[in-house]
């Protein structure tokens, strides 16, 4: 599309339709002219021509409107707008409007079957044409004041981000992404923790890592342990109760530190060491915490997902795609990847 014949500017403060006046010398505007006259007030103003501004009565009336124009509809506001300034299309030719917004142009145009919109996507000058008014709004709008405009749109911005951040904070979806995230980063932990711990403690007690294997337990019989001098059979019950009452591998501990080939360690090392090892015990009850939490409130938001393949996996699958609704409009190819 070579011309427009109007330009829609949804300010802050209201609704404003422009008449883009066209040169004599071309059938629309040419794009170098237009380039050129964008910064320039005298030039610009001689190319568009105020139709119509209709402020918003309010803050609420303005905060409505401009979250319907960011979802793409036409409110009643801007249609009644449209249609008692626009003039109507002929058979030939359609009346060509310039809209800021792609999604709002397509809802316009369905609205009025007659007209054409025009966008930056689909004509370079609706850019340009859009960019200038935005750039010369206070000085085009005769009503306003300087500066009206900049604090108007100040305190909109304000009012749409904190509407659209409690949008997302209640979405039980998100706490579902944060929770599996957060046991990501739980596991990473509790897994660097627990290698210094083993590295660290086993020049001391090397044979016990290969009685215990499991991290978390490794961690409990470090702190129990503590210098393997002080380790003897009195001490069994208290091993075997970290053990899972697994009476013969609290011997085998017990046996293999008196014959152990490991260092001898001081009483400000191993206090490092039992720091290392609390670490452990610690991030590992809140990962369970975690998980315990991740657990119920996947019963409440997704409990069919949730049985079909899991908490963990259903919950990784909410989390890369981005919520349970994007999630659920996905094929069966997406998914497959997504896996």
């Amino acid at each position: 599309m070579s011309h427009i014949d109007y330009a829609l500017y949804e300010s802050p403060v209201g609704y404003a339709l422009f008449q883009v006046v066209h040169q004599s010398d071309a059938v629309g505007l040419k794009l170098q002219q237009t380039q050129a006259a964008v910064n320039d007030l005298a030039k610009f103003g001689k190319m568009v021509k105020l139709i119509n501004f209709s402020p918003f009565r309010g803050h609420v009336e303005a905060l409505e409107n401009i979250n319907l124009v960011s979802e793409g509809i036409v409110s009643e506001y801007l249609k009644s707008v449209l249609e008692l300034n626009l003039p109507k299309s002929g058979k030939k030719s359609k009346v060509v409007l310039g809209v800021s917004e792609k999604n709002l142009a397509g809802a316009i145009k369905g609205e009025f079957p007659g007209l054409s919109c025009e966008t930056a996507d689909t004509s370079d000058i609706v850019g340009d044409v859009i960019r200038g008014l935005r750039l010369h709004a206070d000085k085009l709008l005769k009503d306003l004041k300087p500066g009206d405009i900049e604090k108007a749109g100040l305190g909109m911005g304000h009012a749409y981000s904190r509407a659209k951040v409690k949008f997302s904070v209640t979405k039980n979806d998100n706490h579902i992404i944060q929770a599996s995230a957060t046991i990501d980063f739980q596991d990473k932990g509790v897994n660097q923790f627990f290698m210094r711990v083993r590295e660290w403690y086993g020049w001391h007690f090397p044979e016990l890592i290969k009685i215990v294997s499991d991290n978390l337990t490794y961690a409990k019989l470090v702190l129990a342990i503590g210098d393997k001098k002080s380790l003897s059979d009195e001490r069994l019950h208290d091993l075997a109760a970290i053990l899972g009452e697994d009476g013969e591998k609290a011997q085998a501990i017990i046996d293999a530190a008196k014959v152990s080939m490991g260092l001898d360690i001081a009483a400000a090392d191993l206090e490092i060491i039992s720091g290392f090892a609390e670490a452990v015990v610690k991030q590992a009850d809140n990962r369970k915490t975690t998980s315990a939490y991740l657990e119920k409130k996947m019963g409440h938001v997704a409990p069919n997902l949730q049985a079909l393949i899991g908490t963990p996996v259903a919950a990784r699958l909410i989390s890369h795609a981005g919520s349970l609704t994007t999630l659920s409009k996905y094929p069966a190819s997406t998914l497959q990847i997504l896996g």
